[in-house]
């Protein structure tokens, strides 16, 4: 299974509340006009915390439809019990998924040593029907998938990467250290994708390429075939609108951000409050900025 490329983690549009699989399917099959590697579902920016079991696989399913067989379609499926996310994962898998990304579990933070990890990830892949990638994303959770963890999970044959979201490059190059090959580590933040790719990530799931898949796609080629300059000049064209869509707005600055790229965009489900009024004509400025048509 090849993770070279980028993916993007694609929201969840809500009409009234209620899960638009129709707006859901519109969006990947336009992001998929792209060289994108493939798209993930039911991850941290789908708002998969807020969503139900059947709405997970509805949306799993959806994606399958639209997502051709050479592209990957990867779900999330972390949940905080070991039980849950087997089921889980096993759900996703019967949907569609040819692989799942497992978030850390964090509700007893204390008590997630690297013992922990190790055993919760290793009873989720033995039972997976599809390859597993790991995900720690510590600014959420609050805990940090330890390098040990990662060096031993990395042997394991149904364990095949990781998405680290944090801007932690000493972190991410010590997971990129010690991975067994062919453990794939990908970059998950767009303020350090180059950095990342320069640090060993083999691609990247980015928030960012969700609104400008063919720039995010042109830093990866840029860094691929050793055109560095070019890639840090693009890089650093890019870091105004990775921070508006990340960091200030959050998941529903980027569905504002979707909305003003010409996708469907939408509402945030609660408790997510809405984008402030400014979001909309900063981030169209800052795509007019970077010459991508808006909305």
């Amino acid at each position: 299974m090849n993770f070279k490329g980028v993916f993007p983690p694609v929201p969840t549009p809500f009409r009234d509340d209620e899960v638009d699989v129709g707006a859901l399917c519109d969006n990947i099959r336009k992001l998929l006009e792209t060289r994108l590697g493939g798209v993930v579902v039911l991850g941290s920016n789908g708002e998969a915390v807020f969503l139900d079991e059947d709405e997970s696989v509805r949306i799993v399913a959806a994606a399958r439809k639209v997502v051709p067989a050479d592209r990957l379609l990867i779900a999330g499926t972390g949940r905080q019990a070991t039980r849950a996310a087997v089921l889980a994962t096993r759900r996703a898998a019967d949907a569609g998924a040819d692989a799942v990304l497992v978030r850390t579990p964090s509700f007893f933070k204390s008590h997630m040593t690297a013992e922990a990890f190790v055993r919760h990830y290793t009873a989720v892949a033995d039972a997976s029907p599809v390859p597993v990638l790991l995900y720690n994303f510590t600014a959420v959770t609050g805990v940090t998938l330890h390098a040990a963890a990662v060096a031993e999970l990395s042997g394991h044959p149904n364990i095949v990467g990781m998405k680290e979201s944090g801007s932690d490059m000493a972190l991410l190059a010590d997971y990129v250290a010690v991975a067994r090959p062919p453990f794939a580590v990908l970059a998950g933040s767009g303020l350090s994708f180059l950095s990342g790719l320069l640090l060993g990530a083999r691609g990247a799931i980015l928030a960012l390429a969700v609104v400008v898949p063919d720039l995010c796609i042109q830093v990866f080629d840029l860094a691929a075939t050793g055109r560095i300059g070019e890639a840090v000049d693009l890089q650093r064209r890019l870091l105004p609108l990775a921070r508006a869509v990340t960091s200030r707005f959050g998941v529903a600055g980027l569905k504002v951000a979707q909305q003003v790229a010409g996708y469907a965009g939408g509402p945030a489900r609660g408790p997510l409050l809405p984008a402030p009024p400014e979001a909309a004509p900063l981030i169209r400025q800052l795509l007019l900025d970077l010459q991508v048509p808006v909305a």
